[in-house]
């Protein structure tokens, strides 16, 4: 299993930034891909933006060119730098080590919330 340790979120006022940190530790080489997913009130969780081992990034159409996803490989880390928040942004965030299609490891949310 991979163990998730999550960190960031907060308020911000709409147009600001967030950066959200997950740390990995545990069986790190099992991991196929990293991600970030989000729920909020009364929705269900939705994808937010995701990164392959090999690098490959995939973003939902909602938060592309506003979001980025990266990594940190020696710190097995990954960020999510959210930039220009909308208020429609606010929501729990979780962090997802992804092993295989059937093994899916969580971090716990964190709260972002986009208000003025």
């Amino acid at each position: 299993q991979v163990q998730l340790v999550v960190s960031g979120g907060g308020l911000v006022q709409p147009g600001g930034s967030l950066r959200l940190s997950c740390a990995a530790s545990g069986s790190i080489g099992s991991i196929n891909a990293m991600g970030w997913y989000r729920q909020a009130p009364g929705k269900q969780r939705e994808l937010v933006a995701t990164i392959s081992r090999l690098g490959t990034t995939n973003y939902a159409d909602s938060v592309k060119g506003r979001f980025t996803i990266s990594r940190d490989n020696p710190k097995n880390t990954v960020y999510l730098q959210m930039n220009s928040l909308k208020p429609e942004d606010t929501a729990v965030y979780y962090c997802v080590a992804i092993r295989s299609l059937l093994n899916w490891d969580w971090g716990q949310g964190t709260q972002v919330t986009v208000s003025s």
